[in-house]
């Protein structure tokens, strides 16, 4: 019974459904006044979890009616290639060092060190540009979540 109805593509739209829910729960828990610019730290959260929540039922609706991806035909992807579970893992472990590190180093280095490594693993060919486009990320993405939004994130070793 569960093979006539059951396909990878239902499984995605229901994990892209649960995420939505799941991260517009999450968002209610979070409490802050609005930032200058007149939204606050939930705005965001909430445009993307709903979202998420209204793609995932459409795309659930898509399915169960029939609906199926296309396979690709771009030319260059190799469908035939296997998993390249080296970059898999290598990502995987760039995020938990992330994370576990991000309390210790502060934002500004934890996202410069984590969107440089990033860049390098993925393929990046010059090192200099990915190192300053990733410091630069890293500080703009700071100023903008700390100046522009009020949200906190941790300093680390910096005096901030």
């Amino acid at each position: 019974m569960i093979g006539r109805w059951w396909r990878p593509e239902l499984g995605l739209a229901v994990v892209v459904l649960v995420l939505g829910v799941l991260v517009v729960v999450g968002t209610l828990d979070v409490s802050a006044a609005a930032s200058q610019l007149g939204i606050g730290p939930r705005f965001f959260p909430m445009l993307v979890g709903g979202a998420m929540v209204v793609v995932g039922l459409f795309y659930v609706a898509d399915v169960l009616r029939g609906g199926h991806g296309d396979p690709e035909e771009s030319e260059d992807v190799d469908a035939e290639a296997p998993a390249d579970w080296r970059s898999v893992g290598l990502v995987s472990g760039i995020f938990l060092a992330f994370a576990a590190l991000l309390d210790l180093l502060g934002w500004i280095i934890g996202a410069s060190l984590l969107f440089f490594a990033l860049s390098i693993v993925l393929g990046a060919e010059h090192r200099l540009r990915a190192a300053v486009v990733a410091v630069v990320l890293g500080l703009v993405t700071y100023l903008l979540f700390v100046k522009g939004l009020g949200v906190s994130l941790p300093g680390g070793v910096l005096p901030l």
